[in-house]
C-alpha cells in the first residue's frame, strides 16, 4: 500500500489548471499520475482522447454478477490566481498541522486519492474481491467539462455495466459530520451587453443628451430581485420541486449556527429567499446572481467618458426539476422586457447544466423502482460512516453544482452516492487551499468498508 500523503503531494506538484494553455505539461503530468497510479493497482486503464483534455478510463473487470462501481473524480484544479494571497506556494504541497496547503489539495485531488488509496488498501486485503470498479477520472470539471457530453454518447454502453457511481466532490458541514449528499444545484449562466453609442463619447459635449448603457445596466438588473430577496422574474418558481419532510428534518439535525455562519462570512446580516433560512435557501431554492459587471474606465484616476458598452456575468443556480434553457430564456424575456430605450442588448451564452437529485432507500418519497445494489450502496455507506466517525451520516442537498453528474443520470439512467471530504475553511477556489489529513484518512477507511460490504452481497 503506497504512502498516500506522499503521493497526494506529487499529485499537487502538477500545475493541472485546465484552463489555462500555458499548463499542458501540468494537464499531461496529472493525467499520467492517475493513469500510472489505477495501473500499478491492477487496472485495465484506457487514455481517451477529447478536443482538449483527456479522460481517464480505468477498469477493474470480473464476474457480471458482481456488484459494478463507477468512481469519478477529475485531475484538473482552478488557477492559483491571485498568487500573491498565498502563505505557501501554490503548487508545493506544504503540511501545517494536520492540513495540507495546495492549489487541487481539496477539489479534488485529495478527495480523489481517498477513494484510489481506499480501494488500493482493500484489493491488498482481497485480491479476489467480487465486486468490479470502474475509475473514471475527467480533466475538465473546472471549465464546464466540455468534453464530457461526447464521451458519454461513445462510452454509455460501457458506463451503463455499472449498478451506480461513487464520488467525494461536495462537502462536510464540519470535520465530525459526515453528509451524503443527495442533490445539487444545477446551473445555467450567460452574459448581457449593453451598447449606446458607436464609441466612447466626451462626457462634458454629449452628457445629457443619450443614455448612459451602465445606467441603463444598472436600471435593468436593479429589477431583477425584489427588496425581500426573490428572483423577480415571471415563471421562475414555476418548476421548483417542493421540499419533503424528512430532508428539513435532516437540515434540523444539522444543527447549524447562524451566528457562526455570518461570522465565518464576515457579513452582518443574510439575504434568503423568503420563507426560508439561510442554510433552507443555499439547498432548497434556486439563484439569480450577478457575478460579474463592468464598462467604462477602469484606470487610475479619471476619464470623463461616456462608454458605448457596459456588460455584466450573470448565474442561475437550480433546482430539481428546473431547465437551464427554460430559466434562461424567462430571465432573458425579464431583461429585454425591462430594458430601456436608446441601448442595444446581445447575449453571450456560456456553460450549463441541469440538477440533480436522489433519494435515499427507505424515505417517503424513494422510487419504488430504486436499484436494489444502490440500495444497497446507500446502506452500506450509512453503517461504515457511522462506524468509522462515530455517528451517521446526514443525507442533505448542497448548494454547489457538479453537471456531469445529471448528465451521467440523463445518458446512462445511474443514480449517485456522494460522499463529501471537504471542509467549508478548505478554501476551495482561493488562495491557501487545504484538505485535513484526519479527514482523508477516515474517508479512506469508510470507502474502504463501504466497498468492502457492497462485495459481500
Amino acid at each position: 500500500m503506497f504512502d498516500h500523503v506522499e503521493k497526494l503531494k506529487e499529485f499537487i506538484r502538477h500545475r493541472s489548471i485546465s484552463t489555462d494553455s500555458t499548463q499542458r505539461e501540468g494537464m499531461k503530468g496529472a493525467q499520467e499520475f492517475v493513469s500510472n497510479l489505477l495501473s500499478s493497482l491492477g487496472f485495465k486503464v484506457e487514455v481517451v482522447a477529447t478536443d482538449r483534455h483527456p479522460i481517464v478510463f480505468a477498469q477493474r473487470g470480473g464476474d457480471k454478477s458482481w456488484p459494478h462501481v463507477l468512481i469519478y473524480g477529475h485531475y484538473d484544479v482552478q488557477p492559483a490566481d491571485p498568487l500573491e494571497l498565498w502563505k505557501t506556494p501554490a503548487f508545493e504541497p506544504t503540511i501545517i498541522g494536520n492540513r495540507i496547503f495546495g492549489r487541487g489539495a481539496a477539489d479534488n485531488k485529495g478527495p480523489l486519492l481517498t477513494n484510489i488509496a481506499a480501494v488500493a488498501k482493500l484489493l491488498e486485503e482481497n485480491p479476489q474481491l467480487p465486486l468490479r470498479i470502474t475509475f473514471l477520472v475527467e480533466g475538465e470539471e473546472e471549465m464546464g467539462s466540455p468534453s464530457f457530453p461526447k464521451f458519454l454518447e461513445r462510452y454509455a454502453d460501457k458506463l451503463r455495466e455499472a449498478d451506480f457511481v461513487f464520488l467525494s466532490d461536495t462537502a462536510l458541514p464540519n470535520p465530525d459530520q459526515v453528509v451524503l449528499t443527495c442533490g445539487l444545484r444545477g446551473l445555467t449562466l450567460f452574459d448581457v451587453h449593453v451598447t449606446g453609442a458607436k464609441g466612447d463619447l466626451h462626457s462634458g459635449l454629449h452628457g445629457g443628451v443619450l443614455r448612459n448603457p451602465i445606467q441603463a445596466l444598472a436600471e435593468i438588473l436593479a429589477t431583477l430581485h425584489t427588496p425581500e430577496g426573490k428572483v423577480n422574474v415571471p415563471g421562475f418558481y414555476d418548476d421548483v420541486r417542493e421540499v419533503h419532510p424528512w430532508e428539513r428534518e435532516e437540515l434540523r439535525k444539522l444543527g447549524a449556527d447562524e451566528k457562526a455562519y455570518a461570522e465565518f462570512l464576515g457579513i452582518d446580516s443574510f439575504y434568503p429567499t423568503p420563507g426560508f433560512s439561510p442554510f433552507e435557501s443555499a439547498r432548497f431554492q434556486p439563484t439569480l446572481e450577478i457575478n460579474g459587471i463592468g464598462g467604462g474606465y477602469q484606470g487610475e484616476g479619471t476619464k470623463t467618458v461616456i462608454p458605448s458598452k457596459a456588460f455584466a456575468k450573470l448565474s442561475c443556480r437550480l433546482v430539481p426539476n428546473q431547465q437551464p434553457d427554460r430559466v434562461k430564456e424567462l430571465v432573458i424575456a425579464a431583461i429585454r422586457a425591462r430594458t430601456p430605450s436608446g441601448v442595444k442588448l446581445t447575449f453571450v451564452d456560456q456553460h450549463k447544466g441541469d440538477p440533480y437529485a436522489v433519494v435515499p432507500p427507505d424515505r417517503s418519497n424513494t422510487p419504488r423502482d430504486q436499484s436494489p445494489v444502490l440500495a444497497r450502496a446507500f446502506r452500506a455507506a450509512d453503517k461504515a460512516v457511522t462506524e468509522v466517525w462515530g455517528r451517521p451520516p446526514l443525507y442533505l442537498r448542497e448548494g454547489g453544482s457538479v453537471p456531469i453528474i445529471a448528465d451521467i443520470k440523463r445518458v446512462t439512467g445511474l443514480d449517485s452516492v456522494m460522499f463529501g471530504l471537504f471542509l467549508p475553511e478548505d478554501n476551495l477556489h482561493a488562495p491557501n487551499e487545504s484538505f485535513n489529513l484526519d479527514v482523508m484518512k477516515k474517508g479512506i477507511e469508510t470507502t474502504r468498508r463501504m466497498l468492502a460490504d457492497l462485495a459481500r452481497r
